[in-house]
């Protein structure tokens, strides 16, 4: 696995991911100061922050946070991969669909990619090796 001190490509974060950026959890951050260290690209999925969003959000907050990632929308061909992967993988629904855009999303990313997540076993199993998943 690798970790932040040998983090290339690009680093996707979920909405856990980037709900405990927003937090300024400790790991989170130097996870996104490593990234910015080797000028590695930040990516989320719009669908990302349609999880992370509620009532007490702290929207200053959010919008600091998302001047320092790229929100990458989800285009058809995005969730046209979305279906294919939850096909393959033997899931559906919508406890799946978020996690299942984000890896298509993430996939659809220059590599090596590194996703910061709540789920790595659903993008394990949604992805096999082709990214990393950490927990956060």
């Amino acid at each position: 696995m690798r970790g932040r001190a040998d983090l290339l490509g690009t680093l996707v974060l979920d909405s856990e991911g980037l709900a405990k950026y927003l937090s300024r959890d400790r790991e989170t951050v130097a996870w996104l100061a490593a990234a910015r260290a080797r000028d590695v690209r930040v990516i989320t999925s719009t669908a990302t922050l349609v999880a992370t969003v509620h009532p007490q959000t702290n929207v200053p907050a959010l919008g600091w946070a998302l001047s320092r990632v790229v929100v990458e929308p989800v285009t058809g061909q995005i969730a046209h991969r979305a279906g294919e992967l939850l096909r393959d993988a033997g899931l559906h629904g919508h406890k799946y669909a978020i996690g299942a855009i984000l890896a298509a999303t993430a996939l659809a990313a220059p590599g090596p990619v590194t996703v910061l997540t709540s789920d790595p076993e659903d993008l394990t199993a949604l992805c096999g090796k082709r990214l990393v998943a950490v927990k956060v």
